[in-house]
């Protein structure tokens, strides 16, 4: 297949640091081409890929612009690339969109089949309108439990596809180290401060990598900082890829305690491909995600985490590799966007002939 893949500007695609969206398209395009798709990709000038690179910016935004320039550009920004994307539809037997509802608008101005995967929350208060007013464009959810939201609404789901990863790059922790790790952003929803508290119960020490968004920098001072300050806590900040690997090989364990609805929670499978089980509240889509007893161990409460903690080092660490390499490969998440674009080419073309194809079924295709 001729297939575009429409990244988002805020990282390079991989991202050099943080940043979850960006790495996903990066992943999924490496392996499509790999699989012998002719694949196009419309990203930042500082990307690097396999496929061809359609530069839609010199660099990243988060590389140019303070959080409120940004803004202030990013929507213009993204449009414009639309506008490259759409100018050239014709070159595509499918249209992939990671930037949200941005294109939606423009679906049926074009003879190309388009998709959008929604790698967000989806309890924003603007995105029911807008599914209201657009109730035809092909969605993407990473997760069940993501659609929850939209449920009353019946967005036009294509299909579910976990994301995944090239499990095989990630090294493989034989051993379960002697610190629970953290990471990804300090962020109220994501509760560095139940981290801290886990780990100081459980007597284990914590490792913090995490960085601190400007928009974060507030709650880090007034509620976070102090917390870092305590000899059974290492606070590293943000850390580059192949840092955040070792440290996840290396870990005891993955303490993920969010208070938010998580769509799908990337570091996630990142452990499990390390080897290393999860320590996670059941919030939003980790029981979907994580198998309790196999891949982590699942509590509803800060208690009953602390309760937990000392059997994690008795899961399987290899069964946490291969529900990584099963489940959430690249190959997996692949296979499922493969699915889904014969699907929305098939529904395009039904479309175009005046023929019904029926509603899709929720729940496929599944990376699963």
């Amino acid at each position: 297949m001729r297939i575009a893949q429409v990244a988002p500007m805020y990282e390079a695609v991989p991202p050099l640091r943080y940043g979850g969206t960006e790495r996903v398209v990066s992943y999924l395009t490496e392996e499509l081409v790999r699989r012998g798709h002719d694949v196009t990709l419309f990203a930042s000038g500082d990307s690097r890929t396999s496929a061809t690179l359609v530069p839609t910016s010199d660099q990243a935004l988060r590389e140019r612009f303070t959080l409120q320039e940004m803004r202030e550009v990013a929507p213009p920004l993204h449009m414009a690339m639309i506008g490259e994307v759409l100018q050239r539809a014709s070159e595509f037997d499918v249209i992939h969109c990671h930037i949200d509802y941005f294109p939606w608008a423009f679906l049926p101005f074009i003879h190309t089949p388009m998709l959008t995967t929604m790698h967000g929350r989806l309890d924003a208060p603007y995105l029911a309108p807008l599914v209201e007013r657009f109730p035809k464009n092909p969605l993407v959810s990473i997760s069940h439990h993501q659609r929850s939201p939209l449920a009353p609404l019946h967005p036009h789901w294509v299909g579910t596809v976990y994301n995944g990863i090239p499990v095989e790059q990630f090294p493989f922790g034989e051993k379960a180290g002697e610190y629970f790790l953290f990471l990804g952003r300090i962020a109220v929803e994501k509760r560095p401060d139940w981290a801290v508290e886990i780990a100081k119960r459980s007597g284990i020490k914590l490792k913090v990598a995490a960085k601190v968004d400007p928009y974060d920098q507030e709650y880090y001072e007034r509620e976070i900082k102090d917390l870092f300050d305590d000899p059974l806590v290492e606070f590293l900040g943000e850390v580059d890829e192949q840092e955040k690997r070792r440290l996840l090989a290396g870990a005891y364990g993955l303490l993920f305690p969010i208070d938010w609805p998580e769509p799908f929670g990337m570091v996630q499978v990142e452990a499990m491909a390390c080897g290393t089980p999860v320590l996670a509240m059941n919030r939003g889509s980790v029981p979907e995600v994580l198998r309790n007893n196999v891949s982590a161990l699942i509590g509803n409460s800060v208690d009953e985490l602390v309760a937990l903690a000392p059997r994690l080092g008795d899961l399987d660490r290899r069964a946490c590799r291969r529900e990584a390499e099963r489940r959430f490969s690249s190959r997996a998440m692949a296979e499922g966007y493969e699915q889904v674009y014969r699907r929305v080419i098939a529904e395009h073309q039904a479309e175009e002939l005046g023929i019904s194809m029926g509603a899709p079924s929720s729940r496929l295709p599944i990376s699963a």
